[in-house]
């Protein structure tokens, strides 16, 4: 394992220990009932950066709640969730690689031909941006086990 894996492990782990895990009942990352923290997914795409969706533009999917900036995100959205719905639930994509549910930063994102991967902070995007193909291939490996597991590391 090289230095910068065992950092991620590290900080992974001291963030669990800190913040404790915690349980989520379904395959969609919900934070405080909200999946991206309340972020707009369909922004990512149109604008190339995370912006905070409105309560009053909201879309339920896979037992989650999505807010939106505009009305025409959410309805886009709503036309077509498998397009804008972040991979592997909204859960951190290096995580799901190494077989875990991690929370993720809204900022440490990258789009890969059409599919918004969400990480936990910088410092896991960029070892994920160290090998984005390999990594994605574990990731959608993985994803049908980890979907299952309950415990989130925060």
């Amino acid at each position: 394992m090289s230095s910068t894996s065992v950092r991620i492990a590290s900080v992974m782990l001291a963030a669990s220990v800190l913040c404790g895990s915690s349980t989520l009942a379904g395959s969609v990352n919900e934070e405080k009932g909200l999946a991206i923290r309340g972020f707009d997914p369909v922004a990512y795409f149109t604008q190339g950066r995370p912006v905070v969706g409105l309560a009053k533009y909201k879309a339920r999917h896979g037992g989650a709640t999505f807010r939106f900036a505009t009305a025409a995100n959410r309805d886009s959205f709503v036309a077509r969730p498998e397009r804008w719905a972040p991979a592997y639930g909204g859960f951190c994509a290096y995580g799901t690689s190494q077989g875990y549910k991690a929370a993720i930063h809204p900022a440490a994102f990258t789009i890969v031909e059409g599919r918004l991967y969400l990480n936990y902070n910088a410092e896991v995007k960029k070892k994920w941006s160290e090998d984005v193909p390999g990594y994605i291939e574990k990731a959608d490996r993985n994803w049908p086990t980890v979907a299952k597991t309950e415990k989130v590391f925060r």
